[in-house]
């Protein structure tokens, strides 16, 4: 329970978090069934599972694969599609005591512009209605760029700000945008980001790896590549979260390799506003019951009141 004398809040935006502990895209579906194990009102926020404008199968062949310190993934953005999504989850997400964040992908500028209208348009209705299912949109340009020979988006900054700026235009949800950290340059990504209007940006985005299957010689995964997630990742991650903190003026939220209320600690004082957790979620089907409360004690501990006496105090 959190003690009510400690301030865990964090704002991005006009959307206030109770706490900094968001439940990564791509690891915590809509929520439902990890619902099943904990009071997920004890989350700050949750990101679901990604979405693009029309549904997609997913990748052929092994889809995740265990690695020392973490996990390669490949699972191609298996998903319902947007009109779906909205259709069967958000009556769920309706429900929720905690910061609702809709991850987007898209294939093209036209699909990111289209899903964000749907899920803006979608969003006003509920409102009008006295509902409230979304929150915020964390835009994905990590996606392929399928015209420009499957290039992700995120790569170059001068591709990544057409779709930025189109976003931007198509919705008055706060608009958060998930860097790669295969970024040519990625703290100029995220001085883009908050050029283009975006309220904050999130990273890192799973690293490009590879396993090769020895004896049947060839990779493990049909698309010979995957991304890399897990404690592995967590230095980098955390030395590019704190490099971004200082190139921008916008929050930055971090992620990468997140599996203890210590490591939350680690991107807090780098300067995160807020942290995603993914990966550890296979491994600690508690973790969101689990953190932040360790982050508590933590606070207790030292004699910290508030998580801005500690914010970017590198």
């Amino acid at each position: 329970m959190i003690e009510s004398t400690l301030d865990m809040s964090c704002r991005i935006g006009p959307v206030t978090f109770k706490n900094p502990l968001i439940m990564a895209s791509g690891t915590f579906g809509f929520g439902k069934e990890y619902g099943n194990l904990y009071d997920l009102s004890k989350l700050g926020g949750i990101s679901g599972k990604g979405i693009t404008l029309h549904p997609r199968p997913g990748n052929p062949g092994i889809r995740v694969y265990e690695t020392p310190s973490g996990m390669l993934n490949s699972v191609g953005l298996e998903n319902p599609g947007i009109a779906s999504f909205l259709a069967d989850e958000c009556a769920f997400w309706e429900k929720l005591d905690t910061v609702r964040i809709v991850n987007l992908g898209g294939g093209t500028v036209q699909d990111y512009v289209q899903g964000a209208g749907m899920i803006d348009a979608d969003s006003r209705i509920r409102e009008r209605d006295g509902r409230k299912a979304v929150d915020m949109i964390e835009l994905n340009i990590s996606c392929p760029n399928v015209k420009a020979g499957g290039m992700a988006y995120g790569i170059k900054t001068s591709v990544a700000r057409e779709v930025v700026r189109e976003v931007r235009a198509a919705t008055s949800l706060p608009l958060m945008v998930k860097l790669s950290p295969n970024a040519e340059d990625i703290a100029d990504m995220a001085q883009m980001c908050e050029e283009e209007g975006a309220e904050a940006v999130s990273l890192i985005n799973t690293l490009s790896g590879m396993k090769i299957d020895v004896r049947r010689r060839r990779s493990v995964f049909e698309n010979l590549y995957a991304g890399l997630s897990g404690p592995a990742v967590k230095p980098i991650a955390l030395r590019m979260v704190h490099q971004v903190c200082k190139r921008v003026h916008i929050p930055v939220v971090g992620m990468g390799g997140i599996s203890s209320s210590e490591d939350m600690i680690e991107f807090i004082m780098a300067g995160a506003q807020a942290v995603q957790v993914g990966t550890y979620n296979f491994v600690n089907w508690h973790a969101g019951a689990e953190l932040a409360e360790g982050v508590e004690r933590f606070m207790i501990a030292e004699g910290i009141r508030s998580l801005d006496e500690i914010r970017g105090i590198l």
